[in-house]
């Protein structure tokens, strides 16, 4: 599969709020950027072994620039701090993309509910939701008032918005959203993964669509020996317990697409031809996993001894 992958200019730095910094990329000769849709995300590639995923937030009819969003954490592995002190204006970033495992499905009544920066994929949904006569609310949680990015932008929707500092209302009333949902209503949530944790306890699976930044826990599962045949490539590997199927298809010189290895990006999915995954990813939904047509092979192992790959 082809994926679009250019170096692009940072155009505008500025900040949404404290600790938020909103990028503007361009192409340096000023040609269209691909298209996309609300819940994409994008590949940042920062550095050597230094790579990130951030969701798409401006506007997709905008085809000359991109905007991303990037929280500076403190704890963090380094990404953030290298956006916010590293990458200036005029600099420029390859970036590879777009992706999208998070689509705004079509449906008449939404309820969103976004964790701090996790309103980067909301944004625009909202734009998109709203162009399409549906009927939503978004309930957005952060810290503190000052770290709860685009509020200037958010405050065109009027009440449908709720803005909750946590630190003048407490936790998010989540009970206020997800009680008695209307017929067809889809329930879209992004954020910290306690918050993503809370919203799946309330909602039924069916209506709830989730993104997550970090993998969610998984149930602890057996790793065994399987074999893995690559139908386009002609071989076949070898996993090892220890090893992935990502780094055993790399080891036999068989180069594939990856970023995040924890199975939250969704980069590394793959064609599955025969056998049946063992899903360990946080990305496919309950009925993606039950067809089991593809797999995130930098987490997802083998229920069996046996897959053959689309590789």
């Amino acid at each position: 599969m082809n994926v679009y992958e250019a170096e692009l200019v940072v155009d505008r730095r500025e900040f949404a709020a404290d600790g938020v910094l909103a990028l503007i990329l361009r192409h340096p000769l000023g040609e269209d950027l691909p298209a996309w849709e609300a819940g994409a995300h994008v590949d940042v590639v920062l550095g050597p072994g230094l790579e990130r995923q951030y969701s798409l937030c401006g506007d997709p009819a905008d085809r000359s620039a991109w905007r991303i969003a990037v929280l500076r954490e403190p704890d963090g592995r380094g990404g953030s701090a290298h956006v916010h002190e590293q990458l200036g204006q005029g600099d420029k970033v390859r970036v590879r993309g777009p992706r999208n495992h998070f689509q705004l499905e079509p449906a008449p009544r939404y309820r969103f509910v976004a964790g701090g920066i996790g309103i980067t994929p909301i944004l625009p949904m909202l734009a998109a939701a709203e162009a399409a006569g549906a009927e939503w609310s978004l309930l957005y949680g952060g810290r503190t008032r000052n770290s709860i990015a685009f509020t200037e932008e958010l405050a065109r929707y009027g009440d449908r918005v709720t803005v909750a500092p946590q630190d003048e209302t407490g936790l998010l009333d989540l009970a206020s959203v997800l009680a008695d949902l209307p017929e067809g209503t889809l329930v879209y949530c992004c954020g910290p993964g306690p918050l993503l944790d809370a919203v799946e306890e309330r909602c039924p699976a069916d209506r709830l669509r989730v993104e997550r930044f970090s993998p969610k826990d998984q149930p602890a599962g057996e790793n065994s020996e399987f074999e893995v045949e690559l139908a386009q490539s002609g071989r076949t590997v070898t996993v090892a317990p220890d090893v992935s199927v990502l780094d055993a298809v790399r080891a036999a010189g068989v180069e594939v697409l990856f970023s995040c290895t924890e199975g939250t990006c969704g980069t590394c999915e793959t064609d599955v031809l025969e056998g049946t995954p063992d899903h360990r990813d946080s990305v496919l939904t309950d009925e993606e996993r039950e067809s089991g047509e593809t797999m995130m092979i930098c987490v997802s192992r083998c229920r069996g001894r046996r897959l053959v790959l689309d590789l």
